[in-house]
């Protein structure tokens, strides 16, 4: 089974070639190797490749910089997807793309369904929401949200740091949603692009909380592993007293049953992959 993965040095990207199945032969490509706004190259890989499987785990993802940058998040998050997917069509290959829960505008009380109307409330969700019509309907679809992992920038990176160096952190209280550990994500991609499952799904770890209820459970796992010598104090707050430039869905917890259904069960609770990560940071750096 050949492989292409898009995005190959991002924390997804990672995680797929770490929990790739041992019949993959994959190739993996980058920014500093692929330009995945060039159709001409993208066309040029994938018919020298001709993979079974396509995987984009490459985007646009600076969610603030989006706003003043918004062509340039489309031509990665959508124009892009729309290369990559078509591509692929043009060898036979399943096509696999990420997006996110920032396609909705996080005024639900319920977990969104992957039917549900989405109505971004930002560029990066437009762009993102743009990229799924790309795709096309042949392709395999997964929204995710708040995806973390050993290494790269990411919250649970960040808050470990801040702990480290400040006196206290100051922590948004008011937007609730899941995290999500991207080896977990990468394997069930894999599952499920086995399965041949098409269409829109969403998947994240198992639960809910807001970013102070994770940033908290850092900090306690993180002191369990020893990876800090000292608590600090986190403070909640409103994310009106967090002011970015873009805003952010309040609540943006994904409904997914219909991935279970695909898995064969449900994930791992969010708290236990942070475990897990914590364990994984302290035996190997």
């Amino acid at each position: 089974m050949k492989v292409l993965i898009v995005g190959a040095n991002g924390q997804l990207g990672k995680g797929l070639s770490r929990t790739a199945p041992d019949e993959a032969s994959i190739v993996s490509h980058d920014i500093d190797t692929l330009d995945i706004t060039d159709a001409e190259a993208i066309t040029a890989v994938v018919s020298e490749v001709h993979p079974d499987i396509v995987f984009n785990a490459a985007a646009y993802t600076a969610v603030d910089k989006a706003e003043s940058e918004e062509e340039a998040a489309f031509a990665v998050n959508a124009t892009a997807v729309g290369y990559l997917a078509e591509a692929a069509r043009g060898v036979g290959a399943q096509f696999v793309h990420v997006s996110t829960d920032f396609v909705f505008d996080g005024r639900s009380g319920v977990p969104y369904s992957p039917d549900a109307p989405t109505a971004p409330i930002g560029a990066y969700g437009r762009t993102k929401l743009a990229g799924e019509k790309a795709a096309g309907e042949d392709a395999l679809i997964v929204r995710t949200a708040w995806v973390y992992a050993p290494t790269g920038g990411n919250f649970v990176r960040t808050m470990l740091r801040l702990m480290a160096e400040r006196s206290e952190v100051r922590v948004v209280a008011d937007q609730i949603g899941t995290p999500t550990y991207a080896p977990g994500l990468a394997a069930a991609l894999w599952t499920m692009a086995a399965k041949g499952a098409k269409g829109i799904y969403h998947y994240t770890d198992a639960g809910a909380c807001s970013w102070y209820d994770f940033a908290v459970a850092i900090q306690e796992e993180a002191l369990a592993a020893g990876l800090l010598d000292r608590a600090v104090p986190v403070i909640p707050i409103n994310a009106v007293e967090y002011s970015t430039p873009a805003e952010r869905p309040h609540y943006s917890v994904l409904d997914k049953a219909s991935t279970f259904a695909v898995l064969g069960g449900p994930t791992s609770h969010w708290r236990e992959n942070l475990r897990k990560m914590m364990i994984e940071i302290k035996t190997h750096g």
